[in-house]
């Protein structure tokens, strides 16, 4: 979608809006189920959340670690993507990059979307290959939750380290209002926007949202493009019966950047901007999510819920990935010249019932449920994946030879797979006292996978597997006031030794890994809840690693552990004369306590990508009631780059601060400053540490915002 047609669509709206003007109000009938009005913005310890449980649970009754953001907060802060917001959260850290889809995260010392799950709206698109590229916009954001430590007994396995759930703008009744949004800023950066709800008939609301922004690029050649839709129809049927059919789209180009080679091992400051990628290089992600909810409350102590979707995913990717400098010859080698195709479709359902009874006399709510899912997953690449220089093209390091893309194996079909899911779960809160709850949950998953390899000489291998696994969870919740709880919980996750639905012939011959987790931890509202503060501890052992024989390196065997344990804390103040604190920090140890590669023992090395600290804060004041201003600090420790712990990522530091004036009744303006002291700092990293994924330098961006 280019700007032209989606200055065409705000029109549109404008027109629209105008029209009615002299139309008479809708009268809208009082209904039992409700969405939620136009970006909330306070959230606290007492608020639901939608990760920790599906029981409706505010955080002070969940014995585990949740934290939420609100769009509106996200929005204010400046941040551009859903990455951006989510590593502002306690101890989450970004470990992305253009071959994982460069949306993966590492927490309490695990790494990757194999272990820190991303939802959309409560919905899982399985991991192709170690990739997820949705979501990642955060202009159709509502809420982002986080549960910190394992979550499978809610969501399945690929979840020990944290649950990410991105919950979109709903449809909500009443006056239709419309937000614009247009920006410009550094690097030629461009963003057009249009935020339109409200009812369009008293049964009928809707919502829809749309998001384009593009960018020259801070690297030579760094172009890209993206655009989002997300749209959504809700039909209350009844007071106690809804329906709502959602379309989310989401088409990226993002910057094409494989990160910038070490010389000698050393960063080279004037080497940040280059580009070595060829000059027909491909990075393209297209995710389409369709999706129907019903909400039904059958009486006053039973509902029911049900959503069924179809989610698509398209990924493209041809790039020269790897430059290597050669200390010998004093030369910069490109290769690792990789063309691969990722087609995944993936079709579920997913029923719930929730009910509010007595369990021996004691207040209770239980839910059951089911989900089922059915995945289609493609993957054509030209592997192995021999280069025509099989010792690397040597190119000029301040002024590359950009070249084309060229392989010495052809791209053809690798393999296919069918992957089927099906899991039952429940939870159950029980008050065994006024003060004092139970929190607990159950889960069986199974899974079959059937998979068909494809050979140069077309013949076709075929193989499957079927696993199974059990989660659980067990808490307890002890409300010291009503605005104070302690908790301690054990919980247990599940997660594949490669991405499930892409196992290989090899990895079938082994089982799940399992983790274990004890965690303890305090909330308190305080200050005429004008405060609020949370502290928790954890222990974690994950089991069941894939791992070198240490007696025979070229064997494989399933007796791996790592573990990690750490403290998390958080604060969150209104102080006086309209300033607010948001502030966090964490603190991991984590280590292999049994682990080889290459027959060598790594017992006692930290995981490659976790850094041992990490602390954000935001400092934000309402300067008049017109003026907002805000600034904020991240704080990620040095990293190793890889298990062996030899390639180290630096400490970094950042400063990002905002503006904005409401300079009209309808119009508000805003300025956004990244980078602020304009520091060099490897985000991430590639190639096992060999190139650095740099932070973007300091930009200015500049908003102009219209509502109505």
């Amino acid at each position: 979608m280019n700007k032209y047609l989606l200055s065409s669509l705000c029109l549109l709206v404008v027109n629209s809006a105008h029209a009615d003007d002299t139309a008479p109000s809708l009268m809208l009938p009082a209904a039992t189920i409700t969405a939620p009005e136009i970006d909330a913005e306070s959230i606290d310890l007492k608020t639901a959340t939608t990760a920790g449980s599906r029981l409706n649970l505010s955080s002070l009754e969940t014995p585990a670690s949740v934290e939420s953001l609100t769009g509106a907060q996200i929005r204010a802060r400046g941040d551009s993507s859903v990455q951006d917001a989510v590593t502002r959260t306690t101890g989450i850290s970004f470990t992305g990059s253009p071959g994982n889809g460069g949306s993966a995260y590492s927490a309490r010392g695990f790494v990757g979307e194999g272990s820190v799950m991303q939802l959309y709206d409560g919905t899982r698109m399985y991991s192709g290959a170690g990739t997820v590229t949705f979501p990642v916009d955060d202009w159709s954001v509502e809420r982002i939750d986080v549960l910190r430590g394992p979550a499978s007994v809610l969501y399945g396995e690929g979840a020990t380290g944290a649950v990410i759930n991105v919950i979109p703008k709903k449809p909500f009744s009443g006056e239709i209002e419309n937000h614009i949004r247009v920006g410009y800023g550094s690097y030629d950066r461009q963003q057009q926007a249009l935020d339109s709800g409200g009812s369009l008939t008293d049964t009928l609301s809707y919502r829809l949202n749309i998001n384009h922004t593009q960018s020259n690029g801070w690297i030579d050649h760094g172009d890209s493009e993206n655009t989002f839709i997300s749209a959504a129809l809700r039909w209350q049927a009844t007071d106690d019966l809804a329906f709502t059919l959602s379309h989310d789209y989401g088409d990226q180009e993002p910057q094409n950047d494989f990160g910038v080679p070490l010389i000698n091992g050393r960063y080279h400051k004037g080497l940040r901007d280059k580009n070595y990628n060829v000059s027909d290089a491909k990075l393209h992600y297209n995710d389409q999510w369709t999706r129907l909810n019903s909400e039904w409350r059958i009486n006053d102590n039973l509902t029911a819920t049900n959503e069924l979707y179809y989610l698509k995913a398209q990924r493209r990717w041809q790039n020269a990935e790897n430059h290597a400098w050669d200390e010998a010859s004093q030369t910069l080698l490109r290769g690792g010249y990789f063309s691969i195709k990722h087609e995944q479709e993936q079709v579920g359902d997913r029923q719930t019932f929730a009910l509010s009874h007595d369990l021996f006399g004691l207040k209770s709510k239980t839910l059951v449920g089911m989900d089922y899912n059915r995945i289609h997953f493609n993957l054509h690449s030209n592997s192995p994946y021999h280069d025509v220089d099989a010792d690397g093209q040597p190119i000029d390091l301040y002024h590359p030879d950009r070249g084309q893309w060229q392989s010495a194996s052809p791209y053809r079909d690798q393999f296919t797979t069918t992957t089927q899911q099906f899991s039952l779960f429940a939870e159950n809160r029980t008050e065994l006292t006024d003060q004092l709850s139970l929190v607990t949950g159950v889960r069986r998953d199974m899974v079959h996978l059937d998979r068909d390899d494809f050979s140069v000489d077309n013949l076709t291998t075929r193989s499957d597997r079927s696993l199974s696994a059990n989660s659980w969870k067990v808490g307890l919740v002890y409300e010291l006031t009503p605005d104070t709880s302690v908790y301690a919980q054990q919980a247990t996750s599940v997660d594949g030794v490669g991405g499930l639905i892409s196992l290989s012939q090899n990895q079938q011959n082994f089982g799940l890994a399992h983790a274990r987790q004890t965690e303890v931890g305090f909330k308190q509202l305080f200050w005429d809840q004008r405060g609020e503060w949370t502290l928790a501890a954890y222990h974690i052992v994950k089991k069941d690693l894939l791992t070198t024989d240490p007696a025979d390196f070229t064997r494989t065997l399933q007796v791996g552990e790592q573990s990690s344990k750490g403290l998390e804390a958080s604060l969150d103040l209104q102080l006086p004369h309209r300033w607010q604190l948001q502030a966090n920090a964490a603190i991991v140890r984590a280590q292999y306590d049994k682990f080889d590669q290459g027959g060598v023992s790594l017992k006692g090395n930290r995981p490659a990508e976790v850094p041992r600290r990490t602390a954000n804060l935001w400092l934000s004041k309402a300067v008049t009631d017109d003026v907002n201003a805000g600034a904020g600090v991240r704080y990620v420790d040095a990293r190793y780059a890889d298990v062996a712990n030899t390639a180290v990522l630096p400490s970094y530091t950042v400063v990002d601060a905002t503006v904005s004036w409401k300079a009209l009744p309808k119009t508000t303006l805003g300025l956004r400053v990244n980078n602020l002291f304009n520091r060099q700092y490897a985000l991430s990293q590639y190639n096992d540490g060999q190139q650095w994924i740099m932070g973007e330098p300091r930009s200015v961006f500049v908003t102009a915002d219209y509502t109505f």
